[in-house]
């Protein structure tokens, strides 16, 4: 069996081809991917209009791209995949309206899939593949969540953010800082050069005892200090408050993981979304879980940001499941806002 996938959530159009074997991991044939960022820079943050129209001129030639890749041909595909939501309602209506459309014309099914589910299960497409059951750290510029995973649909909330994502708190302090969109990877560049010690910010929620976050007062004391530096701020104090807050930001989502371990008493944590490539976060998740015995599992550093082989992964795992709702009858509806235990 041949799944097709589409992701068009955001500012990324992602296409990929993964082929599902009756009794061995599915294995992905060829995916291509195609980012938006250049297009947002120069507005600071993602444009929704702007976005669904580039989707629309990407998503036919990444699909061309694929089937050229994998040497199959679009008729042989079994299964078109495509992100129902959460996401921009625009951005999605293009990935699930061609994927809808394509399958029509081949007399095929598809499958809309969660984003974050396809984040989630992100990790089995890696050399190193997690097992069932883990706790998940789902990271990124919306969502930061932790989750007891049983099985593909099985998922149980621990805890998650009250205000602010990580992923949010990363680009919005960059913006701060002077720094270009996306944010969080140029701060994360700039703190290198920087003194992790040398603002005092604050860990909001760190001693509450329950694995939830908040990230929205350490925004608020970026944008104290930012201000105590005036409108010339050297280099090196730049550097310096980029590594005091990537500093806080990592703490944060370390000792909540060590909390969601430590309560379900798994051994397993997988770590997904866009700050998951984040390199201070994955070293001190993996000092800190090496210490205990737990295992750390990550998507490969290319399929952290939101992409195809997500979205055709998780409906390939669905379908080994006999877990796959499909739809044959070419309606469709997106679900811009859709809390992953409803998935």
């Amino acid at each position: 069996m041949l799944v097709l996938g589409f992701e068009s959530s955001c500012d990324e159009t992602g296409v990929a081809l993964i082929e599902v074997p009756p009794s061995a991991a599915p294995r992905l044939l060829a995916q291509a991917l195609h980012s938006q960022i250049s297009m947002h820079q120069a507005y600071g943050g993602v444009v929704p209009e702007l976005a669904s129209r580039d989707h629309i001129r990407r998503v036919l030639p990444l699909t061309r791209e694929v089937l050229a890749e994998s040497g199959r041909a679009l008729g042989d595909v079994d299964v078109i995949a495509y992100t129902q939501g959460p996401g921009l309602a625009g951005a999605l209506l293009v990935g699930a309206g061609v994927a809808v459309a394509m399958a029509a014309a081949l007399n095929k099914p598809t499958l809309g899939i969660h984003h974050l589910e396809g984040h989630l299960l992100s990790p089995f497409l890696s050399a190193d593949a997690p097992e069932f059951p883990f706790v998940a750290l789902l990271v990124s510029g919306g969502h930061t969540q932790l989750m007891r995973v049983d099985d593909v649909g099985q998922y149980q909330m621990l805890g998650e953010t009250i205000d602010d994502a990580a992923g949010e708190a990363f680009d919005k302090s960059a913006k701060l800082l002077g720094l270009p969109y996306p944010g969080g990877p140029h701060l994360a560049k700039l703190a290198l050069s920087g003194d992790p010690k040398a603002f005092d910010l604050p860990r909001p929620m760190l001693k509450s005892g329950k694995p939830d976050f908040s990230f929205a007062g350490l925004k608020t004391a970026v944008l104290t200090q930012v201000k105590r530096l005036g409108e010339a701020p050297t280099e090196q104090e730049r550097a310096d408050l980029a590594a005091s807050t990537q500093a806080a930001i990592v703490e944060l989502l370390v000792r909540k993981s060590l909390l969601a371990l430590k309560e379900t008493g798994l051994k397993r944590l997988v770590v997904a979304g866009g700050v998951g490539a984040n390199a201070l976060l994955r070293a001190q998740l993996n000092a800190s879980c090496g210490k205990r015995g737990i295992r750390v599992h990550y998507p490969e550093l290319s399929l952290c940001t939101d992409n195809g082989a997500m979205i055709a992964m998780a409906a390939a795992l669905r379908l080994q499941r006999g877990m796959a709702t499909l739809n044959r009858d070419g309606a469709f509806a997106v679900r811009p806002r859709w809390t992953l235990g409803a998935a």
